[in-house]
């Protein structure tokens, strides 16, 4: 069998990513010079980990205060940030959640935070609902984009996530997403939970039909199953809430959160939700040499102290009323063929006839502006929720430029 070689032969980084061709060596808020010098304004912010732009200055203190304190203890031992970031997390994320009093369980990534919910909410279908042992199934929706684990590509619709990744993970159900009557089709007595992002980021930013996720809450009320929304990438202010759920004002059982969680410094996420469900994981079922870090932990208080106000959720519906303007005149004219999302989340998709997602990003990146694509003519937006208006405006200027 021959071996894949990088394409560049000096590169001793496994070809895992097709990055584009800019090196980025400093940022400030939305903006970030490359190797040359050369500045652009960061529409992507890091698939949402960058909510508060490069190195806020209130995380920045947060983390250099702590790397002079404490880095790590493991869960084998306490420290003094773990149960005042429990405490706060649980409290910002209450009045979203269908149970009072949740739990949280600190993790690293978003994919790990997952794991979490998969296996909490399986042990609770055997412990709590009954369902007969190694039966339990999850229903999830075709398009999903929870992470790249051998379980979660298992649930994969995206093919390039799945190839020569078999066996898979057995105990899934794939349903259409947004078509409550398919996911109610699917659910039954062995179904422990219903695992959905609220929007749908890797997919292209898809925004659920109005009625769906009261649908969702209801068919699992009616089922004895749990709600699981993956706020990983929709969650902390990107939409315009603190949660996209609250957009529907529905309360999930359970959240996993990630990326913002960590401000952009380091990894942190967290499963939040039912006490009766993240119960059921005693010690010595699940853990994590590094979840809830004094470092993370540090950092997790610092973005949840910025969100508490909701001061930048506001922000991104501001700002996200003018992003969807621009954008809107943009499929008026032609110059795209569509364009969907909610407060400073976009996708794109480029007419036929006009190249590709990524071609449209390499433009935009000769123009200074980064964005990623997404599934062949799709692109996202995902700025910083501090972008300035002015960068905002900037920037898609320069996107009208490259669609002429």
């Amino acid at each position: 069998m021959t071996t894949p070689q990088p394409a560049d032969a000096l590169s001793r980084l496994a070809p895992n990513y097709h990055p584009l061709p800019v090196t980025l060596v400093s940022g400030e808020n939305a903006r970030v010079r490359d190797a040359d010098g050369r500045e652009y304004i960061d529409m992507l912010a890091g698939y949402s980990a960058l909510n508060f732009g490069h190195r806020h200055p209130a995380l920045v203190a947060a983390a250099h205060d702590q790397l002079d304190r404490l880095t790590l203890t493991s869960r084998a031992f306490g420290h003094d940030l773990l149960e005042p970031f429990a405490t706060a997390l649980a409290a910002l994320a209450a009045p979203a959640l269908a149970a009072p009093h949740p739990l949280v369980l600190p993790m690293n990534t978003g994919a790990e935070a997952v794991e979490t919910a998969v296996k909490a909410a399986r042990k609770w279908g055997y412990e709590v609902k009954g369902v007969p042992h190694d039966r339990a199934t999850i229903v999830v929706a075709a398009g999903n984009f929870h992470g790249r684990t051998t379980t979660i590509v298992s649930f994969s619709t995206d093919e390039d996530a799945r190839r020569h990744f078999g066996p898979f993970t057995p105990g899934f159900r794939i349903v259409p997403f947004g078509d409550a009557q398919a996911l109610d089709d699917a659910v039954d007595e062995t179904t422990v939970a219903v695992l959905l992002e609220p929007i749908q980021g890797e997919a292209g930013v898809i925004v659920p039909p109005p009625d769906y996720l009261g649908a969702v809450r209801r068919i699992c009320d009616s089922a004895g199953a749990l709600f699981v929304a993956d706020e990983i990438q929709s969650g902390l202010g990107r939409t315009g809430t603190t949660f996209a759920c609250e957009l529907w004002a529905v309360r999930p059982d359970l959240m996993t959160l990630g990326k913002a969680l960590g401000g952009g410094i380091l990894p942190v996420s967290a499963v939040v939700g039912s006490a009766e469900v993240l119960g059921v994981l005693t010690a010595g079922t699940h853990g994590s040499t590094f979840g809830g870090n004094p470092l993370a932990c540090a950092v997790g208080l610092a973005v949840i102290e910025l969100l508490r106000g909701g001061t930048h959720q506001a922000r991104a519906r501001d700002l996200g009323a003018t992003l969807h303007e621009r954008l809107g005149g943009l499929v008026a004219d032609g110059a795209l063929a569509a364009a969907r999302g909610v407060g400073l989340w976009a996708g794109l998709d480029v007419p036929p006839g006009r190249g590709s997602g990524r071609q449209l990003c390499e433009d935009l990146a000769t123009r200074g502006v980064l964005a990623k694509d997404t599934h062949g003519s799709t692109i996202r937006l995902a700025p910083p929720l501090t972008i300035p208006r002015a960068d905002l405006d900037l920037a898609l200027d320069r996107l009208t430029d490259a669609l002429g």
